[in-house]
């Protein structure tokens, strides 16, 4: 098995940044991956007190598929966000003051109109990641299990739908879901396999084209009797990981 994407999104909902290689922590995810959201109007997050919520809180595909259509950079050595859409004026903003934080949120507030819930709030919090569960994880997502259940459904499936850290070749389709408790040698880092990714309605946007065109988990059900794809790791060794690295699975000792 060998790694053949490395992906984080800096802002939660927004377009992934691609990277040859990065340096893994122990007991955290990729640095800077979801490290902001835009916080709904309604939303309970609070930064003074920063406690894991359900992803509705926040600007995401799930409930916004709008937003698969902003092109967005992040570089943290200047903590730039760049944002872009067609019909709207590109953005730069400083993240680094309450002005270009104010910005931002204004910026993506008038392009997602309607399903704005009031203004949006930039929500960042050292330390904090605005991920879809509690625990500080690694995803992975075998890219012969997405090619699998696409043809079985007859249509091309971008991975990017599943907005995986690390895809990875290799493997036989959907044999990752039985790897819970294994660990994984990669690069210089080690992982622990603790959970399978179970797959909500944001997998059915096309990441292209922010249409509603395909049923990933209703699939999954059909054909597998569940709606899971991909699985959730902890670091358990940090080092750097890259593109083209091999990985190799083991048991704990």
């Amino acid at each position: 098995m060998r790694i053949e994407r490395i992906c984080r999104f800096p802002v939660k909902g927004l377009s992934p940044e691609y990277l040859e290689e990065i340096e893994l922590t122990e007991g955290l995810g990729l640095p800077h991956d979801r490290r902001f959201a835009f916080a709904q109007g309604d939303s309970r997050f609070d930064p003074a007190a920063p406690a894991w919520l359900p992803k509705e809180n926040f600007a995401c595909l799930m409930a916004n598929a709008k937003v698969a259509l902003v092109h967005s950079a992040y570089d943290p050595r200047s903590n730039t966000l760049v944002m872009r859409a067609e019909g709207h004026a590109p953005l730069v903003a400083d993240l680094s003051d309450e002005e270009g934080r104010s910005a931002a949120a204004a910026w993506l507030t008038a392009f997602m109109g309607e399903e704005a819930r009031g203004m949006l709030r930039l929500a960042e919090v050292p330390g904090h990641a605005f991920t879809d569960i509690p625990q500080k994880a690694v995803s992975l997502l075998g890219l012969a299990s997405v090619k699998e259940l696409g043809d079985g459904a007859g249509m091309w499936l971008d991975p990017l739908r599943f907005r995986a850290n690390l895809q990875f070749s290799g493997a036989a389709p959907f044999a990752e879901l039985d790897w819970a408790g294994r660990e994984l040698l990669l690069g210089r880092a080690r992982l622990r396999i603790f959970k399978r990714i179970r797959r909500c309605v944001a997998t059915r946007v096309n990441p292209e084209t922010a249409e509603r065109d395909a049923s990933p988990p209703k699939w999954l059900l059909q054909r597998y009797g569940h709606a899971e794809m991909g699985v959730y790791a902890e670091v358990l060794e940090g080092g750097r990981i890259a593109v083209g690295d091999a990985m190799e699975l083991i048991d704990p000792d």
